[in-house]
Formats: C-alpha cells, sequence, structure tokens
C-alpha cells in the first residue's frame, strides 16, 4: 500500500482535507481532488504559466509544486476571485478591453494579475508586462490583457475591490 499524508489546505477560502501521494502536484489536488477546474495545465515545466496559484498570496505554478508542500496554507484559484457574485476588477478588466480570447491562458494570467496589483497598485504598462512575463498566451498579443490589468487597477484605485 502506498504512503499517503494527510494535509490541510485552504482553497479560496474552504477548508480542504485529503489524504494524498507524496508526490500529488497541487495542480492534481486543485482539479481532480477539490473540483476546482479552473486551474489549467498546459506545459507540465513552468514554462507556460497556465496553472499558476496564489500561495499564500504569491503566484506559484502549481504543475512543479507538490500537494504536501502547501499543507496549512492558503491557496486562491480563479474561482476565488469573484466575491458575493460579483467579478473581481481583474475579471471585469478582461471582459471590458477583450483581454482574452481562447481563453486557455486566462486563470493564471489573471491571477498574475492580481499578485501584481495586491503589490503595485499602480503599475506602469512595463511593470505590468513584467508582472504577467511568467504567463504565455499564444493568441492575443497581450496588449489588451495589459489594457485589462490597467482597467482593474484603475477600478481597485477607486476602492471597488473583490
Amino acid at each position: 500500500m502506498a504512503k499517503t499524508h494527510h494535509i490541510h489546505i485552504r482553497l479560496n477560502g474552504v477548508e480542504k482535507e485529503a489524504d494524498v501521494a507524496p508526490r500529488l502536484l497541487l495542480i492534481h489536488f486543485i482539479r481532480d481532488v477539490a473540483g476546482q477546474t479552473g486551474t489549467h495545465l498546459g506545459c507540465d515545466t513552468t514554462s507556460c504559466g497556465a496553472c499558476t496559484v496564489l500561495l499564500d498570496g504569491r503566484p506559484i505554478k502549481s504543475c512543479t509544486f507538490f500537494a504536501v508542500q502547501a499543507d496549512g496554507r492558503e491557496i486562491r484559484t480563479v474561482e476565488g476571485l469573484a466575491s458575493d457574485g460579483k467579478l473581481h476588477p481583474i475579471q471585469e478588466g478582461f471582459h471590458q478591453e477583450h483581454g482574452l480570447q481562447c481563453g486557455f491562458c486566462t486563470p493564471g494570467m489573471m491571477l498574475s494579475a492580481v499578485a501584481l496589483l495586491e503589490k503595485n497598485p499602480n503599475p506602469t504598462e512595463a511593470e505590468i508586462r513584467w508582472g504577467i512575463s511568467g504567463n504565455l498566451c499564444r493568441c492575443t498579443g497581450y496588449q489588451n490583457i495589459v489594457k485589462a490589468v490597467q482597467h482593474a487597477a484603475a477600478k481597485m484605485q477607486k476602492g471597488v475591490s473583490a
């Protein structure tokens, strides 16, 4: 019988616990154990950023992070952005500024942008581009993604945040 570890994770504000194999990746815990399928698995090598989640408020690539490493910690995924039925400003920005096409990179891109805006509420265009540089998008050319982050920054500065 394979050895398992009992873990407790706060996922999008909800306590989750499970017995997991030591080698279970966080992306698989989020998607397969917790049933939160908004986080996407792209490259399996941390190159694309589709699997980006926030771990204790910091963006990480969940495709190379073990679930046992997240024991006792807070994870936020795209499902945790909206609050009380209202879109987070970054979600609204992606909608208003047409910041997505196929949508595959969008959850990870949004979480990287949220982490950026929490550290720097008024980033320059260059700072936005650097903040999302760990996330690849094959469809958009990034210009509307930058506009979406700027939209969210302006909205959050006006005190309209999730």
